[in-house]
């Protein structure tokens, strides 16, 4: 695989337009809104690309008949030219070969790896893992419906603002998104429940274009249980229903909190996909 340089991102992105899953995290990369990492079979006339977003996601995407890209892709997804320095979640477009070929890839890698005499919890840590991505479609009418029995709170949601940009904790928050506070403030968007001052629960726009939202969401641990998510991304749907946005959702099926969630916000599975777990 070959890293492009900025200059030639562009040159994916009519390959993109062909994916037909939900590719919000690699368009943003692409266009340049977030720094990332491109990867392809060759500069000039590329047809297979490789990219990775910030947040640990990566999508692989185009021909699959290159042997020195899928050479390089083998070294890269297990980490053996130590490319990686964190856990990559990858997904790769249905409609093409790449899932078949990195399930091969994945059964060689990790048949080696139970060969090398690594303890249970070292074999588990290393190996490549297959999980399942869900892309969700959005069900105006069922949000509405349900919208009428969504719990009530005495806590006020507000809009988010720059000080609000570091204040939610956990793993899906907006810094993980977004190149800075002020970049969320000026091209993003979210809502905060707050608890006795804190910010308890917050959805904010973890991707954005001209006509759809993906939803991230994250409620602190000690404020779980409560409904909050609920009422963050009702505010947050409500938004997008104002503005004639469709609100995006997908999240790994084992996720079952995010999952349940999505549900009951009207939203409906569209396309499940393998998600591959590439360890450091």
């Amino acid at each position: 695989m070959i890293e492009l340089a900025r200059e030639d991102y562009h040159k994916a992105l009519p390959q993109l337009d062909q994916v037909k899953i939900n590719t919000m995290f690699a368009k943003v990369v692409l266009e340049q809104h977030i720094p990332g990492r491109v990867y392809a079979d060759c500069r000039e006339n590329p047809r297979a690309f490789y990219v990775a977003h910030p947040y640990r996601m990566s999508l692989l995407f185009g021909d699959s008949g290159d042997d020195s890209f899928t050479h390089g892709l083998y070294d890269y997804i297990t980490n053996q030219s130590a490319a990686r320095d964190q856990m990559e979640w990858l997904q790769a477009d249905p409609a093409g070969e790449w899932s078949r070929v990195i399930d091969s890839m994945l059964t060689s890698h990790n048949r080696r790896l139970e060969n090398c005499g690594l303890s249970p919890e070292d074999l588990e840590n290393n190996k490549i893992l297959r999980n399942t991505r869900v892309n969700f479609s959005f069900d105006r009418n069922a949000y509405l419906d349900a919208k009428r029995n969504f719990p009530k709170h005495e806590e006020p949601v507000v809009r988010m603002t720059e000080e609000f940009f570091f204040a939610q904790s956990g793993s899906v928050v907006p810094r993980f998104f977004w190149r800075d506070a002020g970049h969320f403030a000026e091209k993003g968007v979210g809502y905060s429940l707050l608890r006795e001052g804190e910010v308890a629960s917050t959805s904010f726009s973890a991707f954005l274009t001209a006509s759809q939202l993906e939803i991230g969401i994250e409620t602190a641990d000690a404020h779980r249980g409560q409904g909050y998510a609920t009422s963050v991304c009702s505010a947050l749907i409500d938004y997008c229903l104002d503005r004639n946005l469709e609100p995006v959702w997908a999240c790994r099926l084992e996720n079952k909190g995010s999952y349940n969630l999505a549900h009951k916000l009207g939203f409906r599975p569209s396309v499940t996909l393998p998600y591959y777990r590439l360890p450091i």
